[in-house]
């Protein structure tokens, strides 16, 4: 049986994989055979470091093709059925050298000629047994094959052949493994190290938190391992690392191949005899040139992986929580855990031997410490309308990186609630929601209102008007419960500034927070006030004889503005007259088109005779009074359009030259009422 080396560290990863040392020893140049799951063998074979520790080396690392199982057994020499197994693998090794034991004693060595099935008597009936033909020296001899104890290959082909089927036919049984193996060199007993990264389960974090209104709240860590491998973890070294480390899957397994330019030889076409004229000077002969590829080398590297070795980890006493209960879980949790930085990563390490059977799943205790909290309530309108929260605001003054992960809350030894925890970085502080406070209710008013404008702008025929909104915001807090309570406000950061309202105690990236004192029994109207810019834009071409009034006395235009706005509107009224005209003149002459089609239809039915040319001549006279009148209208109709372009452009260049800005108050934010911003 071949060495194997056992797993003695694991480390586990955030993103989706493990790291896994092995340790252990071999003698002479053994060779060590791992099975992997297929869909690992790009990571191991892009992540693989062998070391020799005593002096030896590592002459090659092999592993299992690509070929199906199907493809491989067709490749083999021998075939051996599922019955008569035996029978069968003699019968297609003819002419192999073997020794056999016949009986206990008898050795014998010769060449395997054959089997024969012959009848041997068994008291009164006849029994086919099988005969092995050896040819032994110059002669042939058989023997009941039934008698030969032991048959050893003495070719080397047919035994390497027949190891080779068994092999493939045994990985059979585990479909999706592949084999690596590890040839080693050097002599005597020495020590191997074997490294690689696999897929892995990410190991997760559960937390539990004690309250107590006299002590430090407490906070137990556990870590969830998952060994989804086809290996027990025994005694291993185990560690876990907190970060995102960067990691990607390439494939290095499957064959890759490169398509090559085809290069032909070129070939001339067969040639008919020549009759050579007599020549009176020689001729050059040609040279044909070959050209020559060079191949090309590929060269595979794997980069050896090493980790630093751990420092001690600070521990602290437990001072938290209902005496029975703490002490209870500090027998119970006995937390010897190692940590330290790792770069911009964080580890865990367990220290003590840690086992995990495969297929199975582990809690690991991995934190056991005091920290900086208390209870507070938090008030979110979008969270809970009515009520707020119950909280532990926690300071992260454990000096370990916490990963994130649920968190269960007990108070004087009774279950509370239930949170989720981020990811804290030492000194990061959090509020961490467990429960609805019921004893604590909130009610919410909202009022929009428009302050004056403070700013009026004539540019380019536009008047802009500026002004703020306010927003007043009435958060109206009960405290029902019998102890005071302090209560943090969350209040929406929508792009709106502050205005006479107090300095928020933190602020978020989407909320202002403002810490409040409620006695016991007590109620408090806290309001928060708002601004935000706002702009309104009247265009003064189409600004009325009201209008302007009510901009001249608001203070948004002056009289020099107001009468060149008169003056556009009396233009205005101008073109609105030339277009009445026009529309006027356009009803007449559609009027007039008609009509004569009327005429020129009487014409055509007229038949001859003195009363009808007498008709006749009257219809034409009227339609050429009609065309006068028609080109009069033209003309009217382009002095009408021309007029309107002039009074347009006449518009068009008073509202222009129209400029004016006035300065009509203080604008809140230069008031100095309001300290906060968005």
């Amino acid at each position: 049986m071949p060495p194997s080396l056992p797993i003695r560290r694991v480390v586990l990863y955030k993103h989706g994989v493990g790291y896994f040392e092995r340790r252990g020893k071999v003698n002479g140049s053994e060779t060590l055979h791992f099975d992997f799951k297929a869909r690992d063998m790009n990571d191991v074979l892009k992540s693989m470091t062998v070391l020799d520790l005593s002096g030896g080396s590592v002459s090659a690392v092999s592993y299992d093709s690509t070929k199906p199982l199907e493809q491989l057994l067709q490749e083999a020499t021998i075939r051996i059925p599922d019955s008569g197994s035996l029978t069968a693998l003699l019968g297609q090794i003819k002419g192999a050298r073997v020794r056999a034991r016949v009986g206990r004693e008898q050795q014998v060595e010769g060449v395997i000629v054959g089997l024969e099935s012959l009848a041997v008597a068994q008291g009164e009936v006849a029994v086919h047994r099988p005969f092995l033909t050896l040819l032994v020296g110059a002669s042939l001899r058989s023997f009941d094959l039934l008698d030969v104890a032991e048959l050893v290959f003495l070719d080397d082909t047919v035994r390497k052949d027949l190891e080779f089927y068994l092999a493939t036919v045994l990985s059979s049984y585990k479909k999706d493994t592949k084999r690596l193996s590890v040839l080693t060199a050097g002599e005597g007993e020495r020590e191997l190290f074997v490294s690689y990264v696999l897929e892995a389960p990410v190991w997760k974090t559960s937390y539990r938190i004690l309250l107590d209104e006299e002590q430090k709240p407490l906070l137990q860590g556990w870590a969830v391992v998952d060994n989804t491998g086809d290996e027990d973890w025994e005694d291993v070294d185990l560690a876990l690392i907190a970060g995102l480390p960067v990691s990607f899957v390439h494939d290095l397994y499957n064959p890759r191949y490169m398509k090559r330019p085809v290069v032909e030889v070129r070939t001339e076409a067969a040639a008919a005899p020549v009759i050579p004229e007599e020549a009176f000077e020689t001729a050059a002969e040609e040279e044909v040139l070959a050209d020559e590829g060079a191949p090309m080398e590929m060269m595979k590297a794997m980069p050896a992986m090493a980790a630093p070795a751990p420092a001690p980890m600070r521990t602290f006493g437990a001072v938290v929580g209902g005496a029975r209960r703490r002490e209870a879980m500090e027998r119970s949790a006995d937390v010897k855990t190692l940590t330290k930085e790792v770069g911009d990563l964080f580890e865990y390490r367990v220290d003590h031997p840690v086992t995990v059977h495969r297929n199975q799943s582990a809690l690991v205790p991995i934190l056991h410490r005091p920290f900086e909290g208390r209870r507070v309530l938090l008030y979110n309108r979008s969270t809970r309308e009515k009520n707020p929260m119950a909280c532990i605001e926690l300071k992260n003054t454990t000096g370990l990186t916490l990963e994130g992960g649920p968190v269960t809350v007990t108070e004087a030894d009774t279950y509370v609630g239930e949170a989720m925890l981020d990811t804290m970085k030492p000194d990061d502080k959090r509020f961490v929601p467990y429960a609805v406070e019921l004893g604590c209710v909130v009610s919410v008013e909202d009022k929009m209102e428009e302050g004056p404008v403070f700013k009026a702008v004539v540019n380019r025929g536009t008047l802009v008007v500026e002004f703020y909104h306010f927003r007043r915001t009435h958060y109206l807090v009960r405290n029902k419960g019998k102890r005071a309570q302090t209560l943090y406000l969350e209040h929406p950061r929508t792009g709106w500034q502050l205005q006479d309202t107090q300095e928020p105690d933190e602020t978020t990236d989407g909320f202002w927070r403002f810490k409040r004192e409620l006695a016991a029994g007590a109620s408090e109207d806290f309001a928060v006030t708002e601004y935000s810019g706002g702009q309104r834009s009247y265009y003064l071409s189409n600004t009325g004889a009201d209008e302007v009034g009510f901009f001249l006395s608001s203070g948004f235009i002056d009289e020099r503005v107001a009468q060149g706005i008169r003056e556009v509107i009396a233009i205005r009224e101008r073109v609105a007259r030339l277009n009445e005209d026009e529309q006027r003149l356009t009803q007449e002459r559609a009027h007039l088109f008609k009509d004569q089609e009327r005429i020129r239809a009487n014409i055509e039915s007229l038949k001859s005779g003195a009363s009808q040319r007498e008709l006749a001549e009257r219809f034409v006279t009227k339609l050429n009074e009609q065309e006068d009148r028609l080109e009069f209208i033209a003309r009217e109709l382009e002095r009408v359009a021309r007029e309107k372009r002039e009074a347009q452009d006449e518009v068009n260049r008073k509202v222009q030259a129209l400029s004016f800005t006035a300065n009509l108050g203080t604008p809140p934010a230069d008031k100095g009422k309001g300290k906060g911003r968005a």
